[in-house]
């Protein structure tokens, strides 16, 4: 997992959520965070602002439930590789 955008990732869910530093762990399900799935879809959008690319849904769909914050590390870094070779 890189740690840079996890810890990137972290610091936008703290900062722009108010989520409990503490509380965020690789492992951790972003419904145990305490987002919805509006509130996933939020933080999707924030990620890919900060990161200045475009997720697909199917990878992070709010649906799925049971999405990790390592998951969300894992699709942000195959997105940037993509558009890297791109």
């Amino acid at each position: 997992m890189n740690q840079d955008i996890y810890h990137r990732l972290a610091d936008l869910l703290v900062q722009k959520f108010q989520l409990d530093p503490a509380a965020l762990r690789p492992e951790a399900t972003l419904e145990s965070l305490g987002l919805d799935s509006l509130g996933l879809m939020d933080f999707v959008f924030s990620a890919e602002d900060s990161y200045g690319l475009r997720i697909p849904e199917e990878l992070l769909d709010p649906r799925q439930g049971g999405i990790t914050l390592a998951r969300v590390v894992e699709v942000v870094e195959s997105q940037l590789t993509a558009k890297a070779a791109a």
